[in-house]
């Protein structure tokens, strides 16, 4: 029985043991930290913006962190890396800790599937370059990210920021042999952005309104009026068509529909409509020469613009949510 418990406790302390003899100790956690100060020149065609941060890390160990790379970085050789202090400080409470300014350019892709009412997280992602991941991890410290109280970016409202740990796994070995995969310690932030309501709603969604409602008032005129009935919503489809292109002309080329595109084939068909109705009704007085009935006529066509009116704003309405 003394052997077995003796043999026992060898086992457990040699398990306790195990992960500092074997190389697996747990990694250097370093705290970090971002202000943000400024963002500029947001080019949606070219999918990029400009970043002016300050990044600070604070940690206990011997790997020194600030060897970073800025992971969605772009134009890397004009950015701007400006080090708090030469060599690492040592704070009152042991930690050791350093920054930098940095001022660069970002890639982010874009989706405008639901433009005017997109919205979108500007990231900023870093990783170290000389240790990979069981070796040091980037975690966020309390109260991570700070934004500049008067920051405005011009077209857009900010909803707020957060934070992220991953893990960045490549699945290569860059060439090297016998090595596994990296796998990195990825620190991101977001800023969260979204378009304006009222951008969608007196822009884009007003003028709209307005072509649609002296399409509709085709239907109003007297029958007999072929004319002036079908130059309405002729001159409202070359409206609209003109209106599409003023927006899509701000927005790089995409393989899909953006929501205001599904909006305008509603309105499209609307328009298609009351141009069927218009030439129906003057194929009867100029080719067939029937004798209408202009009251009943007026009342039918008032129902079609209610029954269009209705459909337009449900099919909206559905796209919307």
């Amino acid at each position: 029985m003394k052997l077995t418990l003796i043999l026992s406790k060898i086992l457990f302390l040699w398990i306790l043991l195990l992960p500092a003899r074997t190389g697996l100790a747990q990694p250097q956690e370093v705290r970090t930290g971002i202000y943000l100060i400024n963002v500029y020149d947001l080019d949606i065609n070219q999918h990029s913006y400009y970043v002016d941060c300050y990044i600070w890390f604070k940690w206990k160990g011997e790997l020194d962190p600030m060897n970073i790379e800025f992971v969605n970085a772009v134009e890397k050789w004009g950015a701007t890396v400006v080090p708090f202090y030469e060599e690492p400080q040592v704070l009152e409470d042991g930690y050791f800790y350093n920054g930098m300014r940095y001022e660069g350019r970002f890639y982010h892709a874009f989706d405008l599937e639901r433009f005017p009412l997109d919205q979108h997280a500007l990231d900023v992602q870093i990783e170290n370059i000389d240790y990979s991941q069981d070796s040091l991890v980037y975690v966020a410290e309390e109260n991570p990210t700070y934004v500049r109280e008067d920051l405005v970016l011009p077209g857009w409202t900010i909803l707020g920021t957060e934070v992220e740990n991953r893990t960045h796994r490549y699945p290569i070995n860059f060439g090297e042999t016998g090595k596994p995969e990296a796998i990195f310690s990825n620190f991101v932030f977001e800023l969260q952005l979204r378009r304006p309501f009222n951008y969608f709603l007196l822009k884009l969604l007003l003028p709209l309104l307005i072509v649609i409602c002296v399409s509709l008032g085709a239907l109003l005129i007297n029958p007999v009026s072929i004319d002036a009935r079908i130059s309405l919503p002729i001159g409202g489809l070359l409206s609209a068509v003109f209106l599409q292109q003023s927006y899509s002309s701000a927005l790089p080329d995409v393989g899909y529909m953006v929501l205001m595109d599904k909006i305008y084939l509603l309105v499209y068909a609307l328009i298609a409509a009351i141009l069927l109705r218009v030439v129906l009704m003057g194929n009867r007085v100029i080719i067939r020469k029937e004798a209408l009935d202009i009251e009943q006529v007026r009342k039918s066509d008032r129902r079609r613009i209610v029954i269009l009116t209705v459909l337009l704003i449900a099919g909206i309405g559905l796209l919307l949510l």
